[in-house]
């Protein structure tokens, strides 16, 4: 379980850092762009440690792919992002992926 905190984690700490892109204006803004930095040291540091139980290959999956989610969410709900049904569709699929590798593959959790 230790390990799934790590990875949720380094997702929140990637979230972070991809959110304050933007506000930062190209590194200009000082606040933001430390955000974006430390978020992103903490995003990899955190991953790291969840490859002691997790293949690399699942853990960068379930990452990447609850990323993209909550950055999508994030940008539509405070950036004025639109979504088509297309964009909904494809990040339903990528969720629905991450959820049957969470709870139906083998290849998790590393014994």
């Amino acid at each position: 379980m230790r390990t799934w905190i790590y990875l949720g984690l380094a997702i929140a700490s990637e979230v972070a850092a991809t959110a304050s892109l933007k506000a930062s204006e190209g590194f200009t803004k000082l606040v933001p762009s430390v955000v974006v930095f430390v978020g992103y040291m903490a995003a990899f540091y955190f991953l790291s440690l969840t490859l002691e139980d997790i293949p690399l290959g699942v853990a960068y999956a379930v990452w990447s792919g609850v990323g993209v989610a909550a950055i999508t969410l994030i940008s539509v709900f405070y950036m004025d992002q639109k979504i088509d049904l297309a964009g909904v569709v494809g990040i339903g699929l990528i969720v629905t992926g991450v959820i049957v590798l969470r709870l139906f593959s083998e290849s998790t959790v590393e014994a």
